[in-house]
């Protein structure tokens, strides 16, 4: 099986890598057929074409990446390469530990965010204080930033306990091209700060992207109700892409860390690994959505449950006693179709079903 695949692209995404995996299936026909191999990239291993491929998958796998989501390129004889980006969870690094930041670390990583808290006291920086940060780092402010590889894709709050840190931490996150970057403070004192960072030389541009006064306005006033703000614009933040000078709603590709971990292990029970290739309307999950199914009986993780998902895992169950490789399966969750299996939705899916054998 693919085991040790799937254990090193957990590694990699871990260690903050972005990747692909390339699955190359040949077609005996437009929905059925064999896996060939199965190779995992970097972002760099792509950016310096590393591996020796075609370059319609070099141009596929920037697409991917840019446009993270799945592509597929058809090549001559039939064959057909899966491109499947995963990300790492998105990093928000919280500067402060104090009374908005416990809150904050919690419902941050409730929404999907990495979390690290950096303050300089043993207090406040430790993980009982912060039982759902990823990493906290207890040091000095002026010192924490030479273990922080900074990523543009990350998120940074300035909650510190003094205009003394927040200024510190700002001249210093602020050379960075960051997702990102809020700090709390009421309107005259970020004037004041902004005003100072200007003479110091800081760009007048920069500083005024910085989102503060911090959150959403829906008049916060306890720290857990203005940690939710400060999340809801996390989230707006994170959910967004600029294409054309317009903000359009985006979607992080799922990695379902539990779900990878699922694959790697050594149960010998036959098992298929489903994969939303694409779907359009209105479905339960979105392209990149995985899950396992057992021949067994057991299952980890769903692609939309209720009967698209049961079509699905009989097709799956049927291929694992038939000796099948891979099918890519048509679900349509619409008009009549849908109403005569009871289904609330009104799309299609196509899923990917592939059969883990050794190999």
């Amino acid at each position: 099986m693919f085991n040790k695949l799937y254990k090193d692209l957990l590694k990699k995404v871990e260690e903050g890598n972005q990747c692909v995996m390339l699955t190359s299936l040949n077609a005996q026909d437009d929905t059925s057929g064999e896996i060939k191999e199965k190779i995992i990239l970097t972002r760099d291993d792509a950016n310096n074409k590393t591996f020796s491929l075609d370059e319609k998958i070099y141009q596929g796998i920037h697409k991917s990446f840019v446009g993270e989501e799945i592509i597929t390129v058809h090549l001559d004889n039939n064959e057909i390469v899966l491109i499947e980006p995963y990300f790492p969870k998105p990093r928000l690094l919280i500067f402060g530990g104090g009374h908005i930041a416990k809150p904050l670390s919690e419902f941050a990583h409730r929404v999907g965010f990495s979390v690290t808290v950096v303050d300089d006291r043993p207090y406040f920086a430790n993980t009982q204080r912060f039982p759902h940060a990823d990493k906290v780092i207890c040091e000095d402010f002026s010192k924490s930033f030479d273990s922080i590889n900074f990523k543009d894709t990350d998120f940074v709050v300035i909650v510190t306990r003094g205009h003394r840190h927040d200024k510190l931490v700002l001249k210093n996150v602020i050379n960075y091209d960051l997702k990102y970057i809020g700090m709390i403070g009421s309107k005259r004192r970020v004037k004041g700060l902004k005003e100072e960072l200007i003479e110091e030389g800081f760009s007048e541009d920069a500083l005024n992207s910085v989102n503060t006064p911090i959150g959403m306005d829906i008049m916060a006033i306890t720290p857990d109700e203005i940690a939710i703000s400060i999340v809801g614009e996390l989230i707006s933040y994170k959910n967004r892409r600029i294409v054309n000078n317009k903000i359009i709603k985006h979607t992080y590709p799922e990695f379902d860390t539990q779900l990878i971990s699922s694959i790697n292990n050594d149960d010998n029970t036959p098992k298929a690994i489903l994969t939303i290739l694409s779907s359009k309307g209105s479905v339960p999950r979105r392209a990149g959505a995985k899950m396992i199914t057992y021949l067994d009986g057991r299952t980890v993780g769903s692609i939309g449950g209720g009967c698209s998902e049961a079509e699905v895992l009989t097709k799956a169950k049927e291929m694992m006693l038939d000796g099948g490789e891979y099918a890519i399966k048509h679900v349509d969750m619409t008009g009549e179709v849908a109403e005569s299996l009871g289904m609330v939705c009104g799309g299609t899916m196509e899923v990917l079903i592939e059969i883990c054998k050794n190999r």
